[in-house]
């Protein structure tokens, strides 16, 4: 059976592997893709998949890029109304949400409005709107699929389950690039040694993320939404070779686990084709060669993304928001050499004392959190 996708984010790490995807499945066409500035790979992306509609971040790039396709029968779009445009497309059935950032909030809640399925990779979305988006997928009769390979393995492990049923979430982590260091020693890291993640290529905001552990407190506050569950059923466990990517137990005590080689095309296509597994070309987990998985508890005082995350979501409201955009702006200075790593935990502590939660944020009031935040930041750093 066909089916027809729009990709939010398509020249990002997670967009160019679901247009692998597409390349090694010949039933995937493409309706509509959309990028930020990087108009060469866009240019490169219409010319191999010919969507109907294509949407830059900027008019400026948007204009570049019309020149580049003016021989193909492409509509180039910019900004937010494109963004819109691109989400209700009649012909897509699936928008894959691989934007980062808290731009996917409005688009994704056009496209449930208009009936589509959600192939969910942008955390924002749901550490930030869950109490928007869940109870309106749930009213639309549409389907939140998720992409993090955590929540993947969490809704391949409750398939066929019961989730009332669920006692404990286990999302596993790899620990990033300085598992293991105390406090002290990150405090002169560079940014060269916190882009190398062991296990995973991943775009350079989420390694940051990962080497943090900000990207884990995201994902506990998703998996909240996502799988109905409460912070306290929702424990963190460090599991460095990256094989489980996470596990369930249930209230009889058996713990249901997905496991793996690191590869994002997986949950990708899980996605794409749920509930139907297709072949998938790829390494294979060779247990032999593994001979063993180890566990460990994560590092709390030292990799505060963690405890800051949990602190968040349990106050709740607006919070999350202030959370991520903190992180948000704190990883883009960091990335810029404008700060140093443990300044990160420092920026989103002081947002976060800053902030008057509201609770139950219209998407207005949600964005108007995110503002306020940048600006705090900005006159304080």
């Amino acid at each position: 059976m066909s089916k027809t996708i729009a990709i939010l984010g398509s020249t990002g790490s997670i967009g160019t592997q679901t247009l692998e995807v597409v390349e090694a499945n010949k039933d995937l066409k493409v309706a509509a893709l959309s990028a930020g500035s990087n108009v060469a790979l866009m240019e490169a992306q219409i010319r191999r998949f010919g969507p109907r509609l294509a949407v830059m971040g900027t008019e400026e790039a948007a204009a570049d890029l019309r020149q580049r396709v003016r021989d193909l029968d492409v509509q180039v779009e910019a900004g937010m109304e494109g963004l819109l445009k691109l989400a209700v497309l009649p012909e897509a059935d699936i928008l894959v949400t691989a934007i980062v950032g808290m731009i996917g909030i409005r688009p994704t809640i056009a496209a449930i409005q208009a009936g589509k399925d959600i192939a969910l990779a942008n955390k924002e979305t749901l550490v930030t709107a869950g109490h928007i988006i869940m109870p309106l997928a749930k009213e639309k009769g549409v389907r939140i699929l998720p992409v993090d390979s955590e929540h993947s393995a969490i809704f391949q492990a409750l398939n066929g389950e019961d989730g009332r049923q669920i006692s404990r979430v286990l999302l596993t982590a790899s620990g990033g690039p300085f598992r293991g260091r105390k406090r002290t020693e990150l405090e002169k890291v560079q940014l060269e040694d916190a882009l190398k993640h062991p296990n995973w290529a991943m775009g350079q905001k989420i390694t940051i993320d990962s080497a943090t552990l900000v990207n884990k407190g995201l994902e506990v506050m998703e998996a909240k939404w996502l799988f109905g569950t409460d912070l306290d059923q929702i424990q963190v466990v460090v599991q460095p070779q990256s094989v489980i990517h996470s596990m369930v137990e249930f209230v009889d005590g058996a713990v249901i686990a997905q496991l793996g080689t690191p590869d994002m095309k997986l949950p990708i296509q899980y996605a794409l084709y749920y509930p139907e597994r297709r072949f998938l070309a790829g390494e294979r987990l060779d247990f032999a060669k593994l001979s063993r998985i180890t566990f460990e508890e994560p590092d709390m005082e030292t990799f505060q993304g963690l405890p800051l995350a949990f602190q968040a979501a349990r106050q709740g409201g607006s919070m999350p928001t202030v959370f991520n955009a903190a992180n948000e702006r704190a990883v883009s200075k960091f990335l810029h050499r404008q700060i140093r790593f443990l300044d990160i935990y420092e920026i989103i502590r002081a947002s976060m004392e800053e902030h008057r939660v509201v609770e139950n944020p219209s998407v207005e009031e949600i964005l108007e959190a995110e503002r306020a935040t940048y600006e705090f930041i900005e006159n304080r750093w």
